[in-house]
C-alpha cells in the first residue's frame, strides 16, 4: 500500500533499511564471538609460555577467534626478534583487526545520511506532482486528485528519517562494540610485548 504511494524512492529506502539490519546484526553477532576476556585469556597464554610450550600456547591462539587472540599470536610468533620488530609486527596486526572490525559498518553510516536525502527527493517529487495536477487540470482539479503527490512526499519523507534514525542508531551501537574490544585488544598487546620484553614482567590487568 504504502509502496504504491511512495514509488520507487519509497522501494529504495526499503532496501536500505533491509541492508541496515543485515548488516547491524551481522556485525553485532562477529563482535560477540570476538570479544573474549582479555585478562584469563592473556594469563591461560602465559602461564603456556612459562612451561616453555609454544605450540600449545599457538595452539590456543588459533583456537580463540578475535583480535585479543590475533595479536598474541603474532607477539609469540615474533618472540625471537628484536623488540622493536615485535612492537610493529604487534602494532600491524592491531590495525589489521580493527579495519577487519569495522567491516561493512561503514554501510550503515551511509545509509544514515543517504536516507534523509532520498526521502527528502520524494518529498519533491511528490510536490512535482502536485504541481503538474494544477497545471493540467485548474480550476477543476479536485481534492482527491491532490492526494497521490501528497502522499508520496509525507511517506518518502517519514521513511527517509526512520531510515535514518535506525541506520545511525544501529552504527553507533556497533561503533561502541568496536571500541571495548579495541582497548582489550590494545591491552593484549601490552601484556604480551611486556611479557617478552627482556627483564619484563606480565602485566597484571583491571578487571
Amino acid at each position: 500500500m504504502l509502496a504504491s504511494y511512495g514509488g520507487v524512492v519509497f522501494i529504495i529506502l526499503l532496501l536500505l533499511e533491509a541492508v541496515t539490519i543485515f548488516v547491524f546484526f551481522e556485525r553485532l553477532l562477529h563482535l560477540r564471538r570476538a570479544q573474549v576476556d582479555h585478562a584469563d585469556f592473556i594469563n591461560g597464554v602465559c602461564n603456556v609460555l612459562d612451561r616453555d610450550n609454544v605450540s600449545e600456547a599457538l595452539m590456543l591462539c588459533e583456537d580463540t577467534p578475535g583480535p585479543v587472540a590475533a595479536v598474541v599470536r603474532t607477539a609469540i610468533r615474533h618472540k625471537d626478534g628484536s623488540l622493536d620488530a615485535l612492537r610493529d609486527a604487534v602494532h600491524n596486526t592491531g590495525l589489521a583487526e580493527i579495519s577487519r572490525l569495522e567491516r561493512r559498518v561503514v554501510a550503515l553510516a551511509v545509509n544514515s545520511q543517504v536516507a534523509p536525502l532520498l526521502g527528502l527527493l520524494g518529498t519533491l517529487l511528490g510536490v512535482i506532482d502536485v504541481v503538474i495536477l494544477i497545471n493540467n487540470q485548474a480550476p477543476l482539479i479536485q481534492t482527491t486528485a491532490l492526494a497521490g503527490g501528497l502522499m508520496k512526499a509525507l511517506v518518502t519523507t517519514v521513511a527517509g528519517l526512520i531510515v535514518a534514525i535506525t541506520a545511525y542508531t544501529m552504527y553507533t551501537m556497533l561503533m561502541i562494540r568496536i571500541e571495548r574490544v579495541v582497548l582489550d585488544m590494545e591491552a593484549a598487546a601490552s601484556s604480551i610485548v611486556a611479557y617478552f620484553t627482556p627483564n619484563g614482567m606480565r602485566v597484571p590487568e583491571d578487571d
